[in-house]
């Protein structure tokens, strides 16, 4: 029996703009006027959100179909949607209220200022279907292993070299940058230390509700932290090519899968050297390097702590993923993986080109016209409804 993908879902942060990259707010305006989209504290950005879908096809239409409603209203405006996933031409020293009323909003801009003006993608993927232990240790033993090998799918996502008009040294300057909180997330051995966990960081204020917990990888569910259904990728930077975000995403699926087919040798907290402790600072030193160098970074492998390159890492995950790919029928879904290792992430091109004398304005520019141009290549594959489009 052929095993069911697992639903999927998006939550996707972007910036507002001009041709040039030049950030320019407006969600409260935006979100006023479109349905779907949300604002996020400081209104230079805004985010939507694609509803739960196993099929990869579908959610390609669903990634798209936002965006390009977004950016028919921003076109009467004489404003575009940017790439990056940090304020790359600035101003990072000021916050810009998108709700001056809102008392959580409030708290955000005195706790963390700028810090978490930043646009990045959150992939949700359900693992239950009905609630009890053993669900509940599946989704946690993913969890484990997401949260072990994060590293690897910023590595693949990271598109944030650049800060107020400079280059900042890092590939990803939002992971460097964003707030973790709390500072200190353990791996979770179970749902009930999950529980504890929460429980005693709400006594503490070290969070201001179930949903302050900003880590590169959480359960979620309608009803935190006891009903849960699925867990929620937040460490990759904002991915504008969707066939990318979509690679990535089935990357992280397939190896889930792995897990649940072979729980004991996919599980970190039964199948590495390291301790439960060891194992979370080692994840989140691996986190830091990928945020630095991407897939140049050295890595440390939660098996046994074993230094290996990102890329090297990937490389041989994914040829051990290759006949699950082919079984899933994913195989083509993650064909955009392998251009990446062969020729760059999005930030590790963008410092090529400015080191070669592009200015960062440049860069963006190119990659405005780049993601309008790829929309419109896309829109015209998925052809009438019923035909297949570039996932079948």
């Amino acid at each position: 029996m052929t095993t069911p993908l697992l639903l999927k879902g998006f939550e996707v942060e972007l910036y507002t703009g001009r041709e040039d990259g030049t950030v320019v707010g407006c969600s409260a305006e935006a979100a006023a006027a479109l349905e779907g989209f949300v604002t996020e504290p400081d209104h230079r950005n805004l985010e939507y959100i694609t509803p739960p879908d196993a099929s990869y096809a579908n959610q390609l239409r669903l990634l798209i179909e936002p965006r390009q409603r977004l950016r028919l209203w921003l076109a009467s405006r004489q404003l575009t949607l940017l790439p990056g996933s940090t304020l790359s031409l600035g101003d990072s020293h000021r916050f810009e209220r998108s709700d001056p009323e809102n008392p959580y909003h409030g708290y955000i801009e005195a706790t963390y200022g700028t810090q978490v003006v930043t646009a990045s993608v959150h992939i949700n993927l359900g693992l239950i279907g009905s609630q009890g232990p053993e669900q509940m240790d599946r989704l946690f033993a993913a969890l484990r292993l997401m949260r072990c090998e994060a590293a690897l799918l910023l590595a693949l996502s990271a598109s944030s070299p650049f800060l107020d008009g400079a280059a900042t040294g890092a590939h990803s300057q939002r992971w460097l940058q964003f707030p973790l909180t709390p500072a200190d997330v353990p791996l979770f051995l179970s749902h009930q230390h999950y529980i504890d966990w929460m429980d005693q960081q709400l006594a503490l204020g070290t969070m201001q509700n179930v949903r302050h917990l900003w880590t590169s990888v959480r359960p979620n569910g309608d009803h935190r932290p006891h009903d849960l259904n699925r867990l929620e990728i937040r460490i990759c930077d904002l991915v504008t090519d969707p066939l990318l975000l979509l690679a990535i995403t089935a990357f992280a699926e397939l190896r889930i899968h792995q897990l649940l087919r072979q729980p004991e040798p996919g599980d970190p907290l039964k199948a590495s050297q390291l301790t439960p402790a060891e194992l979370a600072a080692l994840a989140d030193a691996n986190d830091r390097a990928a945020a630095r160098s991407s897939l140049e970074a050295t890595l440390h492998h939660w098996r046994d702590g074993a230094a290996v390159s990102a890329q090297d890492w990937l490389r041989a995950e994914l040829a051990a993923l290759a006949p699950l790919a082919v079984e899933l029928g994913l195989a083509t879904v993650l064909a955009p993986l392998h251009t990446v290792l062969d020729h760059g992430n999005q930030a590790m091109r963008w410092l090529a080109g400015h080191r070669a004398g592009l200015s960062i304005s440049t860069l963006l520019s190119q990659e405005i016209q780049a993601m309008a141009n790829q929309e419109t290549a896309l829109l015209e594959a998925f052809g009438t409804v019923g035909r297949p489009g570039p996932l079948g």
